[in-house]
């Protein structure tokens, strides 16, 4: 049984999308709408759009749309149950319990409840005799036992089935187990544990819960080094952010990212409660936007080899336009006794060198410009004239790129120091720069602009229009019948079938239907029946310009031209037909 529409519109009555909104993006208000940057794309200049108004929110960048129901899907990565539970705290009301999509919230469950009895398995496998390897690799590791329990580590046995052995005989279900990430389906039909022989890392989100694993080998075995959960419906590596539930607390001024793991338990323990990482993967729009909501301030701090250094250099491309003051710690070199550059990650260098050092690499570290500009002179001979013009070229694109005037010429003289030329002239290349891009960025919305029918056709392919003329026309009639909902006794005649694009006559048997039946129309009502494709095409045709001063005549003109275009299909239709049946004969007639 779904959730009662009647509470679903006093939920979205009292979640004003504003409010949901801007406690997530930083909304500023231009007309009627307010404006931020996009939190689901990387854009400089705001094209994200709220209308408190129409209780919507579009982007004309990357064409996402909906309401305040699928805002929250969207940002939390909810189902639509989630979405309206988590708006329904907010809001301080509490969802009828009629058993809404209760597999599904019992399958969750279930995964979280295996995952923290794995936990505790894992821990007490650890502190029992046959934890005695991940022990002893625990201590090389220099990890204390304080912080060992705080973290929870734990050890998974050598073995096949130890932990499915375990789970099964406490109720769960081999498939169960399977979807948590747990365990692994055998060639012959046999179910196995995932992790085996390792250090096990309990990965614990923001709530709380335990949502999954990261492992590391142990000296000595075979296989992969680090092995995470695989993706289940708890588990997402690219929105888990390892050790956010501990770092959230801090009382720093900011969070430090760094690559591993192990990192972060070494730095924590060292005093720095304040270090997270991403799941053994590359640190993504999503990561850096719920960092934001946990920091104003980000420190860098990858491994400072070549693969370190790039990584660096991708993760500032990433984070340039997030919310986020951006620094780099970058940790010094060290050699070995022949001279040459020996790797060195946070783990290694704290060990070595202790707390006090590292806290002042922290002091010391550069902003990103003043770390891409440095970088930058380190890759190029600058003594040389031909070292001098690739540096410059670089340069002048890297300062190109800043979207405020002082810094650009901030960083513009620091750049033309260090390449020994006048700042006036570096300027001018940068100016000429700037000015080359945005001549290029004009000519392709030309072209762009030179062809209407791409400019109206919907952004994703699946849902583009065969008809044009016919779908603009249903748009119409789909958003009129939104603005104005007393317009659906006049299409009581116009049936779905007439409409030539699939989406759209989704969408318009959808409101028919609840017309009908007495139940909401209103644009969130369809949250949970559309997929968000289909929702973000839908506020796309709302917010488009429409007079309702004369409504009722409008919409019959749209009527007239979506029934004209069913009727010359139709006919289409029938002189295909005829034709293969003459093909037909004439092809039986010569004996064919």
């Amino acid at each position: 049984m779904a959730i009662p529409e009647q509470f679903i519109d006093e939920l979205v009555a009292r979640s004003d999308i504003a409010d949901v909104v801007s406690s997530y993006v930083h909304l500023s208000r231009k007309g009627s709408n307010l404006w931020g940057l996009c939190p689901f794309h990387s854009e400089k200049t705001p094209s994200f759009s709220v209308s408190p108004d129409k209780q919507i929110y579009h982007c004309f960048g990357c064409g996402k749309g909906g309401g305040v129901i699928s805002f929250v899907m969207e940002m939390e990565n909810l189902s639509f149950p989630d979405a309206v539970r988590l708006l329904a705290q907010r809001a301080g009301l509490e969802v009828p319990d009629t058993g809404t999509d209760e597999a599904g919230r019992k399958k969750r469950a279930r995964a979280l409840e295996a995952n923290k009895l794995a936990a505790r398995f894992y821990y007490d496998y650890l502190n029992g005799p046959g934890g005695q390897r991940v022990r002893d690799y625990i201590a090389q590791r220099q990890i204390s036992r304080r912080f060992a329990v705080r973290f929870g580590l734990g050890a998974a046995p050598d073995g096949w089935d130890g932990l499915t052995k375990a789970l099964t005989a406490q109720g769960f279900t081999k498939l169960e187990l399977i979807d948590a990430g747990l365990a692994v389906a055998g060639k012959n039909g046999g179910v196995y544990d995932k992790f085996r022989a390792r250090l096990m890392l309990p990965v614990i989100d923001v709530r709380g819960d335990v949502v999954g694993f990261t492992s590391r080998i142990l000296p000595g075995e075979e296989g992969a080094k680090y092995l995470n959960t695989p993706e289940t419906m708890v588990f997402h590596k690219g929105r888990l952010i390892y050790a956010l539930n501990l770092a959230k607390n801090t009382k720093r001024p900011n969070l430090i990212l760094v690559e591993g793991n192990i990192d972060v338990i070494t730095l924590h323990q060292a005093g720095f409660d304040n270090v997270v990482a991403t799941m053994g993967t590359a640190l993504t729009e999503e990561h850096a936007r719920i960092l934001s909501r946990y920091t104003k301030e980000l420190v860098l701090c990858y491994d400072n080899d070549a693969a370190g250094k790039k990584s660096t250099q991708r993760v500032l491309e990433i984070l340039k336009n997030a919310e986020l003051t951006v620094r780099v710690l970058q940790l010094p070199n060290v050699y070995d006794s022949e001279g040459k550059p020996l790797k060195q990650d946070p783990d290694d260098f704290v060990k070595k060198f202790g707390p006090a050092a590292f806290e002042k690499c922290l002091e010391g570290s550069a902003g990103q410009n003043d770390y891409r500009l440095g970088d930058l002179q380190s890759r190029f001979d600058l003594s040389s004239e031909e070292g001098r013009l690739a540096y410059l070229k670089e340069a002048v694109a890297t300062v190109a790129a800043l979207q405020s005037p002082i810094e650009r010429e901030i960083y513009g003289n620091k750049a033309a120091a260090a390449a020994g030329i006048s700042g006036q002239a570096f300027a001018q290349e940068v100016e000429r720069h700037r000015k080359s891009r945005a001549w290029q960025a004009k000519k392709r919305q030309e072209r762009r602009d030179l062809t209407p029918a791409v400019r109206v056709q919907p952004r994703e392919r699946e849902l583009r229009y065969q008809n044009v003329r016919s779908a603009r026309a249903e748009e119409g009639v789909l958003r009129l019948l939104l603005l104005e909902p007393s317009l659906f006794s006049a299409v009581e005649e116009l049936e779905p079938e007439r409409f030539s694009a699939p989406g759209l006559a989704k969408i318009y048997g959808l409101l028919r239907q609840r017309y009908r039946e007495g139940r909401s129309i209103q644009l969130t009502a369809l949250t949970g029946d559309l997929t968000p494709e289909e929702m973000s095409a839908l506020v796309e045709i709302v917010d488009q310009p429409q007079q309702l001063s004369n409504c009722g005549q409008a919409l019959k003109d749209y009527m007239e031209i979506i029934e004209t275009e069913a009727l010359k299909r139709g006919e289409s239709e029938q002189d295909l037909l005829l034709a293969a049946r003459e093909k037909f004969r004439e092809k039986k007639a010569y004996g064919g």
